[in-house]
């Protein structure tokens, strides 16, 4: 194992394809129960190897274990297509149902801005569903600043959902 942040008995990893079925696990939770993800539709194991894999090849997918268990994941990925925007990235922080508020996204969000920052990238945007206080305290604690409000970006339970952008320069 090679730990990039270690923060009592949280200890953030580089992912791997052992890692897909736990990540997909946590993933599809969150499409199931949250408005984290726009979509009411989960993954098939397949569907999760083929993105996992996408970050596992830039070496963006990190993942938290705890007690022998992974407890959260987090991958950045590109924020646009387009050649212009390849400095740009756009982050995702999961963690497992019951292991909220124990240091598991902030011991993930270290990692992920630090190999953000390690691969030479000069900014990070997180688009976060509008009512996540706890997503948007996080990412304010280091350093995102708000930076616009898209009211009704998107749908999902029936009602509308604001986007809010924060960005982060990270060079």
């Amino acid at each position: 194992m090679n730990p990039i942040y270690e923060k009592s008995a949280v200890v953030v990893r580089p992912a791997g394809s052992e890692d897909a079925a736990d990540v997909l696990a946590i993933r599809n939770h969150a499409i199931e129960h949250s408005t984290a993800l726009w979509t009411q539709t989960p993954q098939t194991p397949a569907e999760g190897a083929v993105w996992l894999a996408a970050h596992l090849e830039r070496g963006s997918a990190f993942v938290a274990e705890a007690e022998g268990e992974v407890v959260g994941f987090a991958v950045y990925g590109p924020w646009r297509d387009y050649d212009g925007y390849r400095h740009t990235v756009e982050n995702s922080v999961y963690v497992r149902e019951g292991r909220h508020g124990l240091g598991v996204g902030t011991a993930l969000m270290a990692a992920l801005v630090a190999g953000a920052r390690e691969a030479g990238l000069h900014v990070m945007i997180a688009g976060i569903e509008a009512g996540n206080a706890a997503s948007v305290r996080l990412h304010e604690r280091f350093g995102f600043q708000h930076v616009g409000t898209i009211p009704e970006a998107g749908t999902k339970f029936g009602r509308w959902l604001d986007l809010t952008l924060m960005s982060l320069r990270l060079s």
